[in-house]
């Protein structure tokens, strides 16, 4: 059986309390990390951008048939003034101011029905824009939302680091004044089990939270002072007190 000096050996819950903080910063920047609710929010960033998208390219079909729209109506008013000119002036033969007047009866109907296009496409396009508006508010409000929540992790993430390197520098001091293989029979147990040490008091492992079986106790009763004995239950190092075998009333 290993041995060290029972004032070694107690020294070892020194240790293992600055592990067992280590081990609930290691959780609390786990838990920092995979927030559900920056999920959950980052699903609606995709959302809100998807509608984003669809809505600013609705928008931009309606503005390039917007134009389309306000170059055949152009077109047509650019030929109505030149057979107006050429009316006004009255040159050319009768057929032919005939044939003008036509045209400029037919030019008008065209150039009425073709604003009355630009006229709904108009509407349609204001309707767009506004719906892109809104749309765009809330991808705003939603990234603003998730910015906030990255913020705060990353906050909590800097504080967490913060305390694991002042944590972990007087864990790397306290461990250095430990007989060598005694820090490696802890570490060891550390690494498979998750706690190196704990206290057996009044019959209990703080290691397991298990009561001791009288015949368990009675082994750790025979054992020496500075024997090593190991939790039934739970295999770490467990680090007797002056009554730790007393049963608790």
């Amino acid at each position: 059986m290993a041995k060290a000096a029972p004032e070694e050996q107690l020294r070892l819950l020194d240790l293992q309390a600055l592990d067992s903080t280590l081990n609930k910063l290691a959780r609390r920047a786990t838990a920092a990390r995979s927030n559900p609710e920056l999920g959950v929010v980052a699903s609606r960033v995709a959302e809100v951008d998807g509608e984003l998208v669809r809505a600013t390219t609705e928008l931009g079909d309606l503005e390039r048939e917007l134009t389309r729209a306000e170059d055949e109506v152009q077109a047509v008013v650019t030929r109505l003034e030149r057979d107006d000119k050429r009316l006004n002036s009255g040159t050319g033969t009768s057929k032919d101011l005939t044939a003008l007047q036509h045209e400029v009866a037919s030019l008008t109907k065209r150039r009425s029905d073709l604003e009355d296009v630009e006229l709904d496409v108009m509407e349609r396009v204001e309707s767009a824009r506004t719906a892109r508006a809104e749309v765009q508010g809330r991808t705003n409000a939603v990234r603003e939302e998730l910015r906030a929540l990255e913020e705060a992790r990353d906050s909590e993430l800097a504080e967490i680091e913060a305390q694991r390197g002042k944590v972990q520098a007087q864990r790397n001091e306290l461990a250095a004044t430990f007989d060598t293989a005694l820090l490696a029979i802890y570490e060891r147990i550390l690494a498979r089990r998750g706690v190196g040490a704990a206290r057996l008091f009044h019959g209990k492992s703080e290691g397991s939270g298990m009561q001791l079986s009288p015949g368990d106790l009675a082994d750790i009763s025979g054992a020496a002072p500075d024997d090593i004995v190991l939790c039934p239950d739970s295999g770490c190092i467990l680090i007797r007190s002056s009554d730790w075998g007393n049963q608790q009333p």
